[in-house]
C-alpha cells in the first residue's frame, strides 16, 4: 500500500495579492475612503487575535466579498498595542507594547489582501487608485516570497 504524504505547503495559495498601506488615519476612514475609490463594500468584521511575543493582539478587520468579480478583500491593522499587567500594583503596573501582524513590515500601518486573484487582476492599478486617497502617505506591494509570518494571513 502506498503511503501518502501532506504538506502544509500543499495548502497554501498564492493566488492573493498584498498591499501595504501607510496612513494616519483611523481604520474605519481608510475603510471608508477604499470603499469609496474602488467601489467596495468592506464592513467591520470580526477582529483577529493573534498570539505575539508580547502576549494576545486583536487587529481590527475589515472585509468585502466582491462576487461579481469573484474576490475577497480583508483591510487588517498592522499594528495592535496591548497593556500588559506587571508584577507590582504600583502606579505604573502596566506596560504598553505594540504587536505586529506581519513583523517584518513593521513600517506599514494597514494590509490590504485581495484573495483569489488570478492572471487578469491588475495589482499596480489597484496601487494606483488608492495612491489617489489623501490619506494615504506611502503604499507597497508585499512580496509573498519574502514573508517568514504566512501563517498570520490564514483566517
Amino acid at each position: 500500500m502506498a503511503i501518502h504524504k501532506l504538506h502544509i505547503n500543499d495548502f497554501i495559495s498564492s493566488d492573493y495579492e498584498l498591499i501595504a498601506i501607510n496612513s494616519n488615519w483611523d481604520d474605519y476612514r481608510l475603510a471608508f475612503f477604499l470603499n469609496k475609490t474602488l467601489d467596495l463594500k468592506l464592513f467591520r468584521d470580526y477582529d483577529i487575535e493573534l498570539q505575539t511575543t508580547n502576549g494576545k493582539n486583536l487587529f481590527s478587520h475589515f472585509y468585502f466579498d466582491d462576487y461579481k468579480h469573484d474576490l475577497s478583500w480583508h483591510l487588517i491593522s498592522n499594528k495592535s498595542e496591548a497593556a500588559i499587567k506587571k508584577q507590582n500594583n504600583g502606579l505604573f503596573s502596566y506596560l504598553e507594547t505594540v504587536g505586529y501582524f506581519l513583523p517584518e513590515i513593521k513600517n506599514a500601518d494597514f494590509i490590504l489582501k485581495i484573495e483569489n486573484t488570478d492572471s487578469h487582476f491588475n495589482c499596480n492599478k489597484t496601487i494606483q487608485e488608492i495612491e489617489k486617497i489623501q490619506g494615504v502617505i506611502t503604499l507597497f506591494k508585499i512580496e509573498q516570497t519574502k514573508l517568514k509570518s504566512k501563517n498570520n494571513l490564514i483566517f
